[in-house]
């Protein structure tokens, strides 16, 4: 007994030996009634201070775990020992295969994370579409931490809010409002990034028609908590600037639809920017056939060239028919799970309480690390330092495909994504198949599309992936990719 306790750095010792001691009551090897070791005779054995012992004990028996007796020493309490008994005799098992919902098990089907592939070290991986964390501005993001907890510590270590942290919200609409937004008559829900947000939402709408109508392809989360949420989605496909608008007024000719879901900048996955002009013309004809549009401002920031766009909910003017999703987790901080529902005030009434029920509000902590982080104008400074780097790797990459991948059609108008599109018939699964034996992982594109097609589709990720496996990687996709094309 005692040889296998085993010290983890960085946490108290004094925990440690307690946590041991109490494992070994609760399975019963150390029984009610039983003297312990002396102090010194257990720093002894497990090669700790004697202090640290002591401190052990005295938290035992604070917890009823152990007893002591004057001038005897240390003693296992009864109840630590019938607690053991009672843990085997209460013992059962269940098939919880068997009680699993429908949609647990079609959350499962879709978790394509369960499914991924697993990279060997040394894999060039364009999976990601993360931030490159080498950029992450951390002194301004402790000294944010530090500033807003002298203010507030107290407050913001409680409970808040569900519909949000007061001080961001009134940042986060100003901020809408730069953007073009007509706040008149809206107002905004704090969530868990945009997946929360999405979720939420579609948890509001009512089902009188049951489906979505979206691009294709799109978003793969949102596809996933669409068919979650039981909508049937009608995808329709794309043009060079955006969503094919003929395609589009034919579907809604076709039938009801519920909501529609748009990703109009630096779409998900083709990187696409959709054109000022079909901005305004997808929006009068949401209007004319009294659509709602669910907005994905999905790397709004990340544009590298050219003007600003204003998304969708701007081209709406002082319409109700929006609902912006925002987050910044593509491009500051993805840890901060923080993003924003700017909607119908009425209809973020009842999103407050939806969220409430779910979650009761988002981390309050986060929320203000992110808000004074803003106030001190940092973002301008980050977005100027990441844009340049993300810009020089979106070239490099652009170039590096133009060179080496023998595509039909490449897209990306900026973000952190390029995709690519080959002949018909050509798959792109088993490029992928072909390129991981060499190191080289990339995502197939069919996952994005709504109707089991894009089997001759990628995308490419850049953001983490340094120069030299950009160059080394692409190089290795294209070469493989003309072999398979024969």
């Amino acid at each position: 007994m005692f040889k296998d306790f085993r010290l983890i750095a960085g946490r108290p010792v004094y925990i440690q030996v307690k946590d041991y001691m109490k494992h070994l009551m609760i399975k019963g090897a150390l029984q009610g009634g039983q003297k312990l070791p002396s102090t010194r005779e257990l720093s002894t054995l497990l090669g700790v201070s004697r202090n640290s012992v002591i401190s052990a004990y005295e938290a035992l028996a604070d917890d009823g775990f152990t007893y002591a007796v004057q001038g005897q020493g240390s003693y296992v309490a009864a109840g630590a020992a019938a607690q053991a008994g009672s843990l085997d005799e209460a013992a059962w098992t269940l098939d919880w295969t068997a009680r699993l919902s429908s949609q647990a098990r079609l959350a499962e089907e879709l978790d394509i994370m369960k499914r991924g592939i697993r990279a060997a070290k040394g894999t060039i991986s364009f999976t990601s579409i993360a931030p490159d964390e080498s950029l992450f501005d951390l002194e301004n993001v402790k000294r944010a931490f530090l500033e807003r907890m002298a203010v507030e510590g107290n407050v913001l270590l409680n409970y808040g809010y569900a519909k949000g942290y007061k001080p961001l919200i009134d940042y986060l609409k100003q901020y809408m409002e730069h953007k073009g937004v007509d706040m008149r008559g809206k107002d905004m829900l704090i969530t868990n990034g945009f997946t929360e947000g999405f979720d939420v939402v579609l948890s509001a709408l009512g089902r009188k028609a049951g489906a979505v109508v979206c691009e294709n392809p799109t978003h793969h989360t949102a596809i996933k908590n669409m068919k979650l949420h039981g909508f049937e989605i009608a995808g329709v496909p794309m043009e060079r600037d955006g969503i094919h608008l003929g395609e589009l007024k034919r579907a809604l000719e076709a039938r009801e639809y519920d909501c529609a879901y748009f990703v109009p900048s630096y779409h998900n996955p083709t990187g696409i920017v959709m054109s000022p002009e079909k901005r305004q013309r997808l929006m009068k004809l949401m209007a004319e056939y009294r659509v709602p549009v669910i907005e994905d401002g999905f790397n709004e920031e990340l544009r590298y060239s050219g003007s600003h766009v204003a998304p969708l909910i701007a081209a709406a003017g002082g319409g109700n028919g929006v609902i912006y999703l925002g987050s910044f987790s593509k491009v500051l901080f993805p840890g901060l799970r923080v993003g924003w529902v700017l909607a119908d005030q009425e209809l973020v009434y009842y999103l407050e309480s939806v969220k409430r029920a779910r979650s009761i509000h988002t981390s309050t902590l986060d929320q203000s690390i992110l808000y004074q982080y803003l106030l001190g104008g940092n973002l301008e400074k980050y977005l100027k330092r990441a844009r340049a780097e993300y810009k020089r790797k979106y070239e490099l990459t652009l170039a590096c495909c133009q060179e080496h991948i023998p595509y039909a059609s490449l897209t990306g108008d900026g973000g952190l994504h390029l995709f690519a599109t080959f002949a018909e018939g050509f798959s792109t699964r088993e490029l992928l198949d072909a390129c991981r034996e060499q190191g080289v992982i990339f995502t197939a594109g069919d996952i994005f599309y709504t109707n089991g097609q894009g089997q001759n589709t990628l995308r490419l990720g850049f953001s983490r992936v340094a120069d030299g496996d950009i160059l080394k990687g692409i190089e290795i996709i294209g070469r493989t990719a003309r072999q398979l094309l024969g």
